[in-house]
């Protein structure tokens, strides 16, 4: 997110001095013809004092034009980008709804290149053997090709990077260190063959101070046979080890739309969940066919004993949920397909 800029210094102010023109005492005017006509020319004092006041009246009319332009406008947020709703809060109740001009940069899918925002991300190796344990690295680099080394910690993390094959199975959810020359890397296994998505999830920070939240995304790739599998169809709820997971909400298109999840165990009751990632929970949603990741923001708390998440899809098509949450210690997925009319 975006720091906020110090308020610009004024452009200057204008001060008017007060002038005292002092008249002159000529006595009483002395008996006789009466006087010839004035001449068109002022005198001298005449025209200083005219400079003067148009000096002053032109002074007045700058300043004021120059506090039009330049003020009322507040602070100026420092360039940024990535989701444009990231420090939009809702109101308690509040359903499906729009935000104008932040929204279509809200529902812009991102991680469909390699490039964005003035980054790059480049992978050390992109070639993995299926069901081997590997290594995943790479590097961020700006648009001089610098590798980028400093990173804001979001959802408490510098850095998330999501793995899965193109036909949306076999997610991952993987959280790399960084050497200190800007190199990322961390443990992956591909457990089949198939082309696999990564992406890079981050908020790089310019030299400046300016922060730019962007997903970038790239191919990996596992020689074989590959078999990809059918997309599971849509469902409100599915089962995790010995939870079931409800699923509430409608996505539609274009619009900000409240997501609920609720985990119960075999009795009946909710589990005591834990903060994973700084919320109760975290939502990752791809879009099926171009793999189009979509921002999702969640709610600090729970609502109501439910995981409540905001997520904004651009079009109709189906896409692929995938909830991480936590308890007991240990870290679980859910997953859920959704179609959007």
């Amino acid at each position: 997110m975006a720091d906020q800029a110090p308020d610009a210094p004024a452009l200057g102010s204008v001060r008017t001095a007060e002038r005292h023109v002092a008249g002159q005492d000529t006595g009483p005017t002395p008996a006789g013809p009466a006087p010839a006509a004035a001449s068109a020319v002022p005198d001298r004092a005449t025209l200083r004092l005219a400079l003067v006041v148009g000096g002053v009246v032109l002074a007045v009319l700058l300043g004021f034009g120059l506090g039009r332009s330049n003020g009322g406008s507040g602070p100026t947020a420092a360039a940024g980008t990535g989701s444009a709703l990231a420090e939009h809060t809702h109101a308690p109740g509040a359903g499906a709804h729009a935000h104008g001009a932040e929204q279509d940069a809200a529902a812009e899918a991102g991680g469909l290149a390699v490039s964005r925002d003035g980054y790059t991300l480049h992978p050390l190796a992109a070639e993995f053997t299926a069901g081997q344990a590997g290594e995943l690295r790479f590097q961020i680099r700006d648009g001089q090709r610098r590798t980028v080394t400093r990173f804001a910690v979001v959802h408490d993390k510098p850095m998330h990077v999501i793995v899965v094959r193109r036909d949306l199975s076999g997610y991952q959810h993987l959280h790399p260190s960084m050497a200190v020359d800007g190199t990322w890397s961390v443990p992956l296994t591909l457990p089949s063959p198939g082309v696999w998505r990564a992406y890079a999830d981050f908020t790089a920070v310019a030299d400046d101070g300016r922060q730019t939240a962007t997903t970038l995304g790239v191919d990996l790739v596992a020689p074989g046979d590959y078999a990809p599998r059918d997309l599971p169809g849509p469902a409100t709820t599915t089962r995790v080890d010995e939870f079931t997971v409800e699923y509430q909400g409608a996505p539609q298109p274009g619009l900000t739309v409240p997501v609920d999840f609720r985990i119960t165990g075999v009795d009946g009751v909710g589990p005591t969940l834990e903060r994973y990632l700084g919320a109760y929970g975290h939502l990752v949603a791809l879009r099926e066919g171009d793999l189009g990741y979509l921002h999702v923001h969640p709610e600090a708390g729970l609502v109501d004993g439910a995981i409540r998440f905001w997520l904004t899809t651009p079009a109709p098509g189906r896409y692929r949920l995938y909830l991480d949450f936590a308890t007991g210690g240990e870290v679980r997925t859910a997953e859920f397909t959704v179609s959007v009319p």
